[in-house]
């Protein structure tokens, strides 16, 4: 179904790199996230991975999703630690109206999002400007205290689906081919690179944005393509070639008895069907190989993912419509589970555990700060992360997360990830398991260690006040900021000569917010943050739109000029002082479309 109004409107390069100057001079932040959420990953043990071939600095990144549309949200991941980036999936139908709300994480988590909410043009652009921006930073010695002197390398590894008549196309065959060779929109783009970074007009931007896909498996994809879309790919593009697995491979009933009967959800209703018109374990099996085979015959690599979401009858009625996707702690349980069950029908040929396989194994499914050492001690690259991040703190969790990582490693006296994983091997063995998947998959499933997991252990809801959510001032818990994937969120100090309550003020920027709903999830107070804090426009053709009310910011003599929708007109005054303040507007004021007369 082709959407009314598109959900997002990507800024331009010179405006990101223009608000990063500004924010940095005015606030010490970058895209709202402070200083010392910047992850340092010079910094000793070495948690460097290899992945397909190619190296990054840590195996953290975020899942395709919601974290990696926007070019300032994979700038945003790259900041808090994250090398391995896997961009959202991107398919030949690009008008689709994703329903609203679209996530839900007040307990474990769900949403009805799928692939991409931008036309394939934008999103190619979206991530070659990402890609920019990372490359200016990496040198900006403004961030040398705080990421080191060497940041790393970085992968971005695209995604793609959903089947071979899409994924052959022209269109999405262009999108492919403008990230394995994105010389065409960096050229284009040199221009749009603002004054405070000039000296990278220049730059020598490498032109490889991406050398490897992950293919989605979801949404209808034939079993029977899975091989044919691999092959293409790997043929036609030249890329190494990951296939992400659904949880429906351990079967209905293997599923049930570990979410309901182990964990406790037995609201979580299963689709018979979605189970039947899925691959099975045995095809899987299959496949697997072939496609390992097929791969090194042509000197290409190949991999797993596990896994997807989980396919369930939607029982909350939070979001619109069903089915609904699960996600979060349950799935970390299902996707080890399988990752198991695979090790032990695939002997040796699995990249885990210290073997010498050759299908390499990522993963993304309830990863957090708390099990996050223990994933990466069993050899899986990279490890994606979604729903943690869209919990208060947003890409602030990605650091903790290292932390905790090079913490265990320090206290285990190791220097760098492989002696990570050799210690976890080791401790496993002596343990009386096979090896560490299969240590972890145990306690996992152990009613004495598997607390945080269950049902029990995931029914805290978020914090709630009894007041209704207003225009001006709140309990400001800077939730609607963090756990916003978009960074469409942001607030300011109330000038001291204002007579509106509250320290701060909270502002939406209507271009990058897509009314996911996560915010009205977290927000303590009763109302929607999306709809209730005033929508700032830069784009004048959005704005002209009038579907969402709101106020337009254009340049008027070096400041900032507001004009109002119909019915707004007494929020200006206020607005403009807010805005026009040393700590006002992120964005520089300079980067705004001048005021038309």
């Amino acid at each position: 179904m082709a959407r009314a109004t598109e959900p997002l409107v990507p800024f331009p390069l010179r405006v990101l790199l223009g608000r990063i100057a500004h924010e940095w001079e005015t606030r010490r932040r970058i895209f709202d996230l402070p200083a010392a959420r910047f992850f340092d990953a010079s910094a000793a043990p070495d948690l460097s991975v290899e992945f397909l071939g190619r190296r990054a600095a840590t195996p953290l990144g975020p899942a395709a999703g919601p974290h990696s549309q926007l070019a300032q949200n994979i700038v945003l991941a790259w900041l808090g630690g994250a090398r391995i980036v896997e961009l959202k999936t991107v398919q030949v139908l690009d008008e689709i109206d994703v329903a609203r709300p679209c996530i839900d994480m007040e307990t474990v988590g769900y949403n009805v999002e799928w692939s991409q909410e931008l036309r394939i043009g934008q999103s190619l652009e979206e991530y070659v400007k990402a890609w920019m921006i990372i490359e200016i930073l990496r040198e900006w010695g403004e961030l040398t205290p705080f990421l080191g002197p060497d940041p790393g390398p970085h992968v971005f590894d695209l995604s793609v689906g959903y089947d071979l008549a899409g994924i052959s196309s022209a269109s999405v065959a262009a999108f492919i081919d403008g990230l394995t060779d994105g010389a065409e929109t960096i050229e284009r783009l040199r221009s749009e690179i603002p004054a405070p970074f000039a000296a990278w007009r220049g730059h020598p931007f490498p032109t490889l944005v991406a050398g490897s896909v992950t293919i989605s498996t979801f949404h209808g994809c034939p079993p029977d393509e899975i091989s044919s879309v691999s092959r293409h790919l790997m043929t036609r593009h030249g890329l190494d070639v990951v296939v992400k697995l659904n949880p429906t491979l351990l079967g209905s009933e293997r599923v049930r008895q570990i979410v309901a009967a182990e964990l406790g959800y037995q609201e979580v209703q299963l689709r018979s069907a979605d189970f039947n018109a899925d691959l099975s374990f045995p095809r899987a099996l299959e496949l697997i190989s072939d496609l390992d085979s097929f791969a090194r015959d042509r000197g290409r690599r190949f991999g797993i993912k596990l896994t997807n979401t989980l396919v369930v009858e939607n029982h909350r009625g939070i979001l619109p419509g069903t089915p609904i996707y699960l996600s979060g702690p349950p799935l970390h349980v299902v996707a080890t589970s399988l990752l198991d069950e695979l090790n032990r029908a695939l002997p040796g040929k699995l990249g885990v555990e210290g073997q010498a396989g050759t299908i390499a194994v990522s993963f993304s499914a309830g990863v957090t700060k708390k099990n996050f050492p223990t994933v990466a001690g069993l050899g899986l690259t990279p490890i994606t992360v979604c729903s943690d991040l869209l919990k208060p703190g947003g890409y602030g969790r990605l650091k903790p997360m290292l932390t905790a990582l090079t913490n265990a490693m320090a206290s285990a006296g190791c220097a760098d990830l492989e002696a990570w994983k050799a210690h976890e091997r080791e401790a496993a063995l002596n343990a009386g398991y096979s090896g560490p998947v299969a240590a972890y998959v145990a306690a996992l499933h152990d009613p004495t260690q598997n607390g945080a997991y269950t049902r029990a252990g995931t029914a805290q809801l978020p914090r709630r006040v009894d007041h209704v959510l207003e225009t001006w001032g709140c309990v400001a818990c800077n939730q609607c900021v963090t756990v916003c994937p978009n960074d469409a969120f942001f607030r300011l100090p109330t000038p001291d000569s204002m007579e509106v309550p509250g320290r701060h003020q909270y502002f939406v920027f209507a271009e990058a917010c897509n009314q996911c709903g996560n915010c009205m999830v977290f927000c303590p107070e009763t109302g929607d943050p999306a709809a209730v804090k005033p929508a700032l426009f830069l784009d004048p053709a959005r704005f002209s739109m009038g579907d969402r009310p709101g106020f337009l910011l254009t340049r008027d003599d070096g400041g900032v000029r507001v004009t109002p929708s119909p019915g707004l007109e007494p929020e200006v005054e206020r607005l403009s002082e807010i805005l026009n303040a040393r700590e006002g507007l992120p964005v520089d004021p300079a980067d705004l479309v001048p005021t038309l007369s």
